[in-house]
Order: C-alpha cells, then structure tokens, then sequence
C-alpha cells in the first residue's frame, strides 16, 4: 500500500511561513482525498485540511493562513502555513482519507519567538 513521508517543518517566528510536504510512494493520482493533521503536545489529532474532489476545507482557526494543494506529478500533497501563530505548534501528519493510513512520524513545526 501507498507510503506517505512528511517534511518541511521547523522553528519559526510567529508570523513566519512553512510549506509541508507529504511525498507518497506511487501515484496519487486515483485518490480522491487527503488531509493533513496536527497533534499538539499532550493532545489528541485534530484535522486541520481537507481536500477532496478539488475542494478544500479547513478548520477554523487556520482559514485564511493554510492551503492544502496537490501536485499529481510529484505524488505530493502540500501544505502552505503562513502567518504562523504559537498555537500551530504540533507534529503535522498527511493521510488518506478513504481508509486511512497508520499515522507516520509527521513533521514537527514549532512557532515561537
């Protein structure tokens, strides 16, 4: 089955931008939804974006700042975090969202100043 590995996090100052990566191991191209994911520390996953069917979702307390894109080409889904804020701070994960993947060791994005 489909591996996905994700990269792109780091330490950055609140107001700062980060793009994720989530590279999976074969084509993408036939499934029809991914989503990315943050566990903050001490809590559990919470869903941050969603895109199915060329239509994304967020939750509301990152609209406006993150967009979640796909690139068939490249097997990748991304993320673009822009004004990064404290309370982004978590191990961002990607999954499928038809029959989910085990969790993988996501990417950690710290903000802080």
């Amino acid at each position: 089955q489909v591996q996905l590995v994700e990269s792109g996090g780091g330490l950055v100052q609140p107001g700062d931008s980060l793009r994720l990566s989530c590279v999976a191991s074969e084509s993408i191209s036939k499934i029809h939804g991914f989503g990315w994911y943050r566990q903050a520390p001490g809590k559990d996953h919470e869903w941050v974006a969603i895109l199915a069917n060329g239509v994304d979702t967020y939750t509301d307390s990152v609209k406006g700042r993150f967009t979640i894109y796909r690139d068939n080409a490249e097997n990748t889904i991304y993320l673009q975090m822009n004004h990064l804020k404290p309370e982004d701070t978590a191990t961002y994960y990607c999954n499928k969202l038809l029959r989910p993947l085990p969790w993988g060791q996501g990417t950690l994005v710290t903000v802080s100043s």
